[in-house]
């Protein structure tokens, strides 16, 4: 029997997600089995002790045992709470918290490593929530250099305290930033803990589709496309899926600011469900108008930016359970002022108009704000983001410790990832950062980290009183 046109595109429908299914397990498999290192098979003939075996069958040294370390923290941020603990001790087995609290209380295990932080102030890692590792290719760079390029900003992050981070497109890079996630978690660079959102899907309009760059953002024309696209996304081990719901401003003759819409309404609302559908969150890059509107009607899970956010639409993130992620000092700084005088003969400035927006959403009771830099290797250099905290406190009026808190519990709450980083607490990950003074005195001092532990591993190490005991 014939079936209608209808019940065959539906029957297609169910045999496509069927498929989908089927090929999702495989990949998570398949990644699981990737970042599993194992011995090789016994017995070893090759050259020194017997090592293990890496994601590509080649033989790679084993880790080494997990050691048992204490950290006496002279002051201690609790990002729950927001409060500064004195005196606290922080015990540590492998690459987990196993104790932590007053110095009282906790004993040192006998023969652990002590570190001794006592003149400094312990926080947990910082995570930021919007970071482009790749730098936008130049014309003719190789692949390796893009990717080097790549390693040196991540680890620059690391380096400042940001053991976490999401990344929002590769910027032209395909989806290398999975294949640099994996080998972070497989051990074989250091970096912080990636989630990361591969090539972006962005709107096709009148673009020919020949005319696209592979590596680059994929276009969409129809909801077919847009699903389609987030499938293929997600078959590529994405965490994150990047859509860009709004274009460039520009100011009317009666300085109002203006906005490109970029998808249909249609379009966004079947990116964000079918996202949704595979298990996957959405980050949408509004910069405002009618785009951001939808994006926050339709269940974005992360608003981007949003330069003319209002009352009425952060009242919206709220009801929704959404998140805020500004992107702030990214967006204040001088050139926008370059090209904001070179566009209106100096008439117009969308900096105020966002700095308003800002202190609106800290202002707003509920309202879950993130920090995220957008470091990208243009106007925001790598390793320098905790300059956003400085841009919470000073440009929109927020508490030094909701800021912080913004950069460690929120953004861990975000990733999904709130039982295992964000706070220093018994069974998260020992992610761990130090400082000289007080940020809550100075928020400035966060651009000043002295020490970085991740997952119990000492990446840096330069607080004079940071000696370690054996």
């Amino acid at each position: 029997m014939k079936l209608s046109h209808h019940k065959e595109r539906a029957l297609m429908t169910m045999r496509n997600k069927a498929v989908l299914a089927v090929f999702g397990i495989l990949l998570i498999a398949a990644t699981l089995s990737a970042q599993a290192v194992q011995p090789p098979p016994a017995p070893w003939r090759g050259a020194g002790a017997t090592p293990c075996v890496g994601s590509d069958g080649g033989v790679i040294k084993c880790a080494p045992p997990a050691q048992v370390i204490a950290v006496r923290a002279g002051r201690l941020f609790d990002s729950k709470s927001g409060q500064m603990m004195t005196k606290q001790v922080i015990v540590l087995q492998g690459e987990r918290i196993s104790d932590v609290g007053p110095e009282s209380q906790i004993k040192v295990p006998a023969g652990a490593q002590v570190i001794d932080l006592s003149q400094a102030t312990v926080l947990p890692g910082l995570i930021d929530a919007h970071t482009h590792m790749f730098n936008t290719p130049r014309r003719g760079m190789s692949r390796e250099t893009s990717t080097l390029i790549a390693i040196h900003n991540l680890q620059a992050d690391l380096r400042a305290g940001f053991t976490a981070a999401r990344d929002m497109s590769s910027h032209g890079n395909g989806y290398a930033d999975v294949d640099i996630r994996n080998a972070i978690n497989e051990g074989r660079i250091d970096g912080p803990r990636y989630q990361v959102s591969g090539r972006g899907i962005a709107w096709g309009g009148g673009r020919q589709p020949e005319s696209e760059d592979p590596l680059g953002n994929i276009f969409v024309r129809t909801v077919d496309e847009a699903r389609k696209a987030v499938q293929e996304h997600i078959q590529h081990g994405v965490d994150w899926i990047k859509l860009f719901p709004t274009g460039g401003y520009s100011f009317t003759p009666t300085g109002d600011a203006k906005f490109v819409l970029m998808y249909p309404k249609p379009v966004l609302e079947a990116l964000i469900d079918e996202t949704h559908k595979l298990g996957h969150k959405a980050g949408c890059h509004v910069l405002g108008g009618e785009g951001k509107h939808n994006a926050i009607l339709a269940g974005c899970d992360t608003i981007e930016h949003a330069y003319d956010l209002n009352q009425e639409e952060a009242n919206m993130i709220v009801e929704k359970g959404l998140y805020y992620e500004p992107t702030f000092t990214r967006y204040i700084e001088p050139y926008m002022d370059d090209v904001d005088n070179k566009n209106t003969g100096g008439k117009y400035r969308m900096i105020p108009i966002f700095e308003r927006a800002v202190t609106i959403a800290g202002k707003t009771k509920g309202l879950k704000m993130m920090v995220g830099s957008g470091v990208d290797g243009s106007t925001f250099p790598h390793g320098t983001q905790a300059l956003e905290f400085e841009s919470f406190v000073k440009h929109a009026g927020i508490a030094p410790a909701k800021a912080i808190q913004s950069g460690t519990i929120i953004n861990a709450e975000i990733l999904g990832w709130a039982d295992r980083i964000g706070s220093v607490e018994k069974g998260k990950y020992a992610d761990l950062v130090a400082v000289s003074g007080d940020p809550l005195a100075d928020i400035t001092e966060l651009q000043r980290v002295k020490f970085v532990m991740k997952g119990g591993k000492v990446i840096r190490n330069e607080t004079s009183a940071a000696a370690l005991v054996k």
